[in-house]
């Protein structure tokens, strides 16, 4: 995560080592101390743009943000949620609870890696992740468990990741990511190798002095050759705080 989640939500509660934290009218517990969602989740939840998708998976949910703040856009969707750290798995499911959508819900406790024998082929309209983007040789790996796993490539690389999302997406399906520009090309090269077309790219600024750090992306199973470069996305403003477009996507 390279932005952080500073402002981002509104926090309502402690107990010991869970905080009860809220965003865009959705519910999250998530560890104090441990890995916790930032903006970037939101960002991918709000690039997200299909228009009528039925069923929706998210690869490394975490606590569960993406996949509820997607099933609250989408309210006919069935939403997926797979997550390999037994922690996170557990704290998805109360959150699933929290906010009242068991019904249109469901996790998995699974490692990507062994999705196919689990989760049917062929199945999804949309596959969503935000995923670990830091080789193991690239920056200190962090001593907290959750969140080296959540930002190093300890347990799932970016190819694996890619061909779980095939496997899942019917044709034409769409697969939307956030990840790092230093790994641009590699994940250009990489989807196409697995039969991904890029649809669409949106690059992600601090502000309108920095150079992009992450960038959005949507790609097509078996699609056509048609990309499409969305305006920069700036988080803050000249003053150093949220810019308009920041705000907009935080507010309910």
């Amino acid at each position: 995560m390279l932005i952080g989640n500073k402002d981002a939500m509104d926090n309502e509660s402690q107990n010991g080592d869970i905080s009860l934290d809220t965003i865009k009218n959705v519910r999250i517990l998530q560890r104090q101390k441990g890995y916790r969602f930032s903006i970037d989740a939101i960002l991918l939840a709000n690039f997200v743009n299909p228009k009528n998708p039925r069923h929706i998976i998210d690869f490394g949910a975490g606590a569960g943000i993406v996949g509820i703040l997607l099933a609250k856009k989408y309210p006919a969707a069935f939403v997926h949620l797979v997550e390999l750290q037994r922690g996170l798995y557990e704290l998805s499911n109360k959150n699933v609870e929290l906010n009242n959508i068991t019904d249109r819900l469901k996790t998995h406790h699974l490692d990507i890696k062994d999705i196919y024998d689990t989760i049917s082929s062929n199945t999804f309209d949309l596959a969503v992740s935000n995923p670990p983007y830091r080789k193991l040789q690239s920056g200190e790996i962090n001593p907290d468990d959750e969140k080296a796993a959540a930002r190093h490539e300890l347990t799932l690389t970016l190819d694996e990741l890619i061909k779980a999302a095939f496997h899942v997406l019917r044709g034409k399906g769409g697969f939307s990511f956030i990840y790092q520009t230093s790994r641009f090309v590699e994940v250009i090269e990489t989807l196409r190798s697995r039969k991904f077309e890029p649809r669409r790219i949106r690059f992600i600024y601090s502000n309108k002095k920095s150079e992009a750090k992450i960038f959005l992306i949507e790609a097509i199973k078996e699609g056509k050759a048609q990309l499409k470069l969305d305006p920069p996305f700036f988080v803050y403003d000249d003053t150093g705080r949220y810019s308009a477009e920041t705000l907009e996507i935080l507010s309910v």
